[in-house]
Formats: structure tokens, sequence, C-alpha cells
């Protein structure tokens, strides 16, 4: 199909997201537990967005002509890769499926979509409204299942030319191993985080402070780039965690349907436990609890915004991704030793200053 085509296909498509945008934030909020408020203004009309943008690059897939260093032509011809296998998370159901799809729909390829197990409504529902915008069947195929099976039927499969994973770093690995022992397909991996945020004594403390509470409680902490790591420099730090505790025990947990609450409840059971579990090992260590540690209510997998200090750069909770609402907050005195602590981490993923 001409570039031209796929760009009109995917312009429509991006205006039927837009058409059916409160089921689509009902979906991924029932599903994951986000606020309907944040996936009507932000997920859902990024979806179209990034459709939009694609589309207009849809046409304009070309090569270049090179000058050699001898008398010789050469050239550069970009193609489809071919099949491409996208292997979503489910913290970010919307966004992730078109940060996959719709360059892979660029470029002229046929994929297979595997939407987490625990997200997987919004994915079908956009599989349904591909097929509306005229998408040729077969172009876009939604496998529901588990990473076990489905997933490692996609990273192994033979007739699959590229597969595209964001998740853990632990499955990532998988996923490349069982890329490399198949046919060597390309793969795409964003895995997960420990980020830091450092703080300095000229700051603004209540920008800072908001700054760095969003950092780790947006989308409950849900997020491979969350801030969960902040050092504040020795100056400010004691008003800095006075302030930044008492907006954490002000932020709002709930219903995520409700148009006043900042935070919903976690994406599913495995994962509620897993973050209560790294609390209780917060607590082992001998971490300070400023606020939080707890599930919030008896119902339902709410957990109350948390904050650890004086903590060591050796605890569990510092050196793994809780992905969760659990920030570990920690004092330095110069540039230097701020670089060297934010820089101990296995992860890269992201920093903030």
């Amino acid at each position: 199909m001409p570039g031209y085509q796929r760009g009109r296909i995917m312009s429509k498509f991006a205006d039927l997201i837009e058409e059916n945008i409160d089921e689509l934030a009902a979906l991924d909020t029932i599903d994951a537990g986000k606020l309907f408020s944040m996936a009507k203004a932000m997920d859902i009309p990024l979806a179209a967005t990034l459709l939009r943008y694609y589309a207009g690059a849809a046409d304009k897939i070309h090569g270049e002509v090179l000058k050699m260093s001898s008398e010789l032509q050469g050239y550069t011809l970009r193609e489809p890769v071919g099949v491409v296998g996208h292997i979503i998370p489910w913290n970010f159901p919307t966004t992730m499926f078109f940060m996959k799809v719709a360059p892979a729909m660029a470029a002229g390829c046929t994929m297979i979509v595997k939407p987490a197990e625990q997200t997987p409504l919004s994915a079908l529902f956009y599989a349904h409204l591909a097929k509306e915008a005229g998408v040729p069947d077969g172009v876009i195929n939604v496998i529901t299942g588990f990473g076990s099976t489905a997933g490692v039927a996609i990273s192994s499969h033979m007739d699959i030319d590229m597969v595209s994973f964001t998740g853990s770093t632990e499955v990532g690995r998988m996923v490349m191993q069982a890329a490399a022992m198949s046919n060597l397909k390309q793969v795409s991996l964003e895995l997960g985080g420990k980020s830091p945020l450092m703080v300095f004594d000229d700051a603004d403390i209540d920008t800072a402070t908001d700054l760095a509470l969003t950092g780790i409680l947006f989308n409950k902490g849900e997020i491979c780039v969350a801030g969960s790591r902040v050092y504040v420099q020795e100056g400010i730090y004691e008003e800095f965690e006075n302030k930044l505790v008492a907006k954490a025990k002000a932020w709002s947990v709930g219903d995520p349907f409700d148009p006043n609450v900042q935070q919903g409840p976690q994406a599913g059971k495995k994962q509620f436990e897993k973050i209560l579990s790294y609390i209780e090992h917060g607590k082992r260590e001998g971490a300070t609890l400023l606020t939080g540690g707890e599930r919030l209510g008896t119902q339902g997998y709410y957990i109350q915004p948390t904050i650890f200090t004086n903590v060591k750069e050796d605890n569990v909770i510092v050196k793994d991704e809780i992905f969760g609402p659990v920030m570990s907050l920690m004092k330095f005195k110069t540039v230097e030793e701020v670089i060297k602590r934010a820089n101990d981490t296995t992860y890269g993923l992201a920093a903030g200053l």
C-alpha cells in the first residue's frame, strides 16, 4: 500500500480514537487503575497525536544518495523490516500500544500486538477501531495471553522479524535470549529504572517538593522513569522534608473515576503485594518511615504515598525498582558526592535535576 494511503488510514484511525475517548479512558481505568481524568486528558489524546505524527511520515520514507571516496555510487534504501511483535506493559496500555504500533504502521510493517494479560481491553478496542478505519486485515493482530506463553511465542517465532518489548529488565533478558536462539530477530527493549532526582540548595522548595512528589506518585508510581531516589542538599533538607511529608499526607488516594482523586489503585494484586513487601523490607533494614507505609482501606489495591529516609545506598528499597508509590529521601553535601551516588545503580533510564 502506498505511503499516502497508509497516512490517510492512520489519520482516520486517530479520528475514531477521539470519537470514542470516554469509553477508551474508562477501559484503561477499569483495567489498570489509571485516573479516568488523566487517561482522558493525556493517554488517549496522545494516542491520536502519535498516529497523526506518523501518518505524516508514512509517505516520506526515503533513502539517500551518498558521496563515496572512490568512483562509485552509493545509496541507501529504507524498507519495512517485516513482521513485528509488540509486547506491551500494563502501566500505560494505550500510550505503549501506539508508541509501538504507529511507527510500525507508517513504515509499512505488519504486526502482532500482545497487551499485558492484566490490561487487554483497550488493545482489543483499538483493533476494532483499526478495522473501522480501513486498516487491512492481518496488519494489526492483537493476541491476548500470558507472557510465558504468548510472549515467548512472539520472541522465539521464526517468522517474526523484530520484537519490541517494554517491561522489566528480567523479562527483557529473556526476550533478547529467545530472539537470539531463534532467528536472530531485531530487538528493541525499554526496561526498568531507579531514577535519581537531585535537589540543590538554591531550588525553590515549593516547586521542588511538588515535582518530587509528582515524580514518584504519578500513575501511582507504576512508571519506569519514576523519581524514586530523591537526593536533597543539606542546606534545605529539613525544610524540604517537612513540606514534602505534609504534601504527601494531603495526597488524595481513592476511586480513579473521582475527578478529585490524585492516585488510584495499583494495577493488580501481584503488584500490590510486591510493593507492600518492599515497604516491609525498608522497615526491616532500619529506614525511617516518614509517612505512609500501609495499604489504604480494606478493599482494593490502594497504597498510601510512602516516604523513607535514613536509607543507605545498599538498602533493597534504594537498589531495586519497586514500581509503586515509594520514595527514598536522602541528604547530600557536594555536587561530586551526589553525582557518584546517583550513578551507583544498575539502571540508566532517567534522572532529574
